[in-house]
């Protein structure tokens, strides 16, 4: 009796072990040290990897602060700012002290809802920028090479795509007019590398029509508020540059590289160690309860910037067979990685109102008019 019992706890064992080893994808490698692979990566990048330059900078960055996104999605939603354009917006975002990246999505609202309406996504997203900044460069430019070499990628009317080193840039035409790119990541890259992490997908425009990549109307990029983000592709970094001819949006009037500012954060912990000891110091897990805020980051010194790093080479794709079906992932709700979501949404709510309320009673806003 008792060797028929073992023998049933071992069997039971195999089978939890081999119940594992199926629901792992056995194409990509597995994450060292809880880092991302390069399919999780590619699966990830995939809805924004094709934006302008500047756009994704705007887009990764606002990724990084996940509650700010909450709030400007409601305010962005609120009929009482869908009149402002132009000198009216900009004020009304005055009274906002959300970070500039959030405040410059303002004038792409169907990318901003794209955002808030798919926050788990968007909250992976900001994690893997801040973890693994290099790493996800790589994935844009792999997933870029895979749409030029397919013939999807390339220069229109509405952008200019260029290739220095084996890396490709996507800048607007005009400086002063984006047109948001619209594409279904599953067809504009060719046969999917990852058949275990299909890319995500979201519908955000009807401009494409029947090209792999359409766009729909331009732009007006809204002064001061449009960050004009330079990618240093080979270095691995984000430059925060000034735009000859127009005011310089942030302080110091040389370009420096992008820093996160946990200040923004609004308390929304951060998941990776690594990144937790980076931004609140090495004690943050024993001073950092969940419903806590962080504690503020010592500022950087004056001029200083943190040299960009390598990452090893880019992992080359392999070339399989495209997946019979695409999925399309539904994004769960807000921050329901922390198991804290209706707190967090009543902390967006409660911060909304309490910051309107201390600018004076402001309700102003909106984006009708910022489109060409």
């Amino acid at each position: 009796m008792r060797d028929l019992r073992q023998a049933a706890l071992v069997l039971a064992a195999l089978l939890v072990v081999l119940g594992q080893v199926r629901s792992q994808d056995l194409s990509a490698p597995a994450p060292p040290g809880g880092s991302l692979s390069a399919a999780q990566l590619d699966q990830l990048t995939a809805p924004i990897a094709l934006y302008p330059d500047p756009l994704l900078g705007s887009v990764l960055v606002a990724s990084t602060y996940p509650l700010e996104v909450v709030e400007a999605g409601r305010w962005l939603d609120d009929r009482a700012h869908a009149a402002l354009a132009g000198d009216q917006l900009v004020a009304a975002l005055e009274q906002q002290s959300w970070d500039t990246s959030v405040k410059s999505l303002v004038s792409f609202p169907q990318v901003l809802r794209m955002m808030n309406a798919n926050l788990e996504w968007t909250e992976r997203l900001g994690d893997a920028f801040l973890a693994q900044q290099a790493e996800v460069m790589d994935s844009v430019q792999r997933l870029r090479q895979q749409a030029a070499a397919g013939g999807a990628l390339q220069s229109t009317p509405q952008q200019t795509v260029a290739t220095e080193q084996n890396d490709i840039s996507i800048e607007p035409a005009s400086p002063d007019v984006v047109y948001v790119p619209c594409y279904v990541p599953g067809v504009v890259y060719g046969p999917w590398p990852w058949p275990g992490y299909p890319p995500y997908s979201f519908a955000i425009d009807d401009g494409c029509g029947a090209a792999l990549i359409g766009f729909g109307i331009g732009i007006w990029v809204l002064e001061p508020y449009w960050g004009w983000y330079g990618w240093d592709w080979r270095g691995h970094g984000l430059w925060i540059r000034p735009r000859p001819g127009h005011p310089v949006r942030e302080p110091g009037a040389a370009p420096r590289l992008w820093q996160h500012d946990p200040a923004h954060r609004g308390g929304v912990p951060y998941r990776d160690p690594a990144v937790a000891a980076r931004f609140l110091g090495p004690d943050a897990a024993s001073r950092r309860p969940f419903r806590g805020f962080p504690a503020e980051a010592p500022a950087p010194s004056e001029g200083a910037a943190p040299a960009p790093q390598r990452a090893p080479e880019r992992t080359a794709a392999p070339p399989v067979s495209r997946p019979a079906a695409e999925a399309v992932h539904p994004a769960p709700p807000a921050f329901e990685s922390f198991g804290r979501g209706e707190e967090v949404r009543g902390e967006a709510a409660r911060g909304s109102y309490s910051r309107s309320m201390s600018s004076g009673g402001f309700h102003g806003g909106g984006m009708s008019g910022g489109r060409h």
